[in-house]
């Protein structure tokens, strides 16, 4: 059972890092800007080799950022609860620590399912038909990775703590 909850921790250690290089990466969309290539993340949009600071407080930027924060930071806690249920304390029970491991993972599929949502209705729905040559790009992708990651690794545990 250890190293089945281990690889549900593999898991989560890995959705994290994921959403962290999605989340900090400028590469969620490319698209063509007068004749050159673009790319933009949720900080930073690049033209011509040149990045600049997104200073526009656009509400599906500012959500989607807020989210796949959350789910990091949840995923993180996830991974240290999940880590504690292998130490053995007197005072509490393995199930408990696995179980809470296990709802932070949940709560992090949540969040980064929202961010990935919102930015996916508003990209096709606004910017898509505005720029004609556009995708998604690498960054976009990871934090679909990262969902599916956090949310193997939340079933992971949920198979432990039924075997406990």
């Amino acid at each position: 059972m250890y190293s089945f909850m281990g690889g549900g921790l593999f898991c989560a250690i890995v959705g994290n890092i994921l959403l962290v290089v999605s989340l900090a990466t400028d590469y969620w969309m490319q698209y063509r800007l007068s004749g050159s290539f673009a790319h933009q993340g949720l900080w930073r949009y690049c033209m011509s080799g040149k990045c600049y600071t997104q200073t526009d407080s656009i509400a599906y930027w500012n959500a989607t950022r807020a989210f796949m924060i959350l789910s990091a930071m949840s995923c993180f806690a996830g991974i240290i609860a999940g880590i504690l249920s292998f130490a053995h304390f007197s005072a509490f029970e393995r199930f408990n620590r696995s179980f809470a491991a296990g709802i932070m993972f949940f709560i992090s599929t949540l969040f980064v399912l929202l961010a990935m949502a919102i930015y996916t209705g508003v990209t096709v729905n606004f910017l898509g038909k505005r720029f004609g040559d556009w995708r998604f790009s690498w960054s976009y992708i990871l934090g679909w990775v990262a969902l599916l990651m956090t949310f193997f690794c939340r079933y992971i545990l949920h198979v432990c703590i039924q075997d406990a």
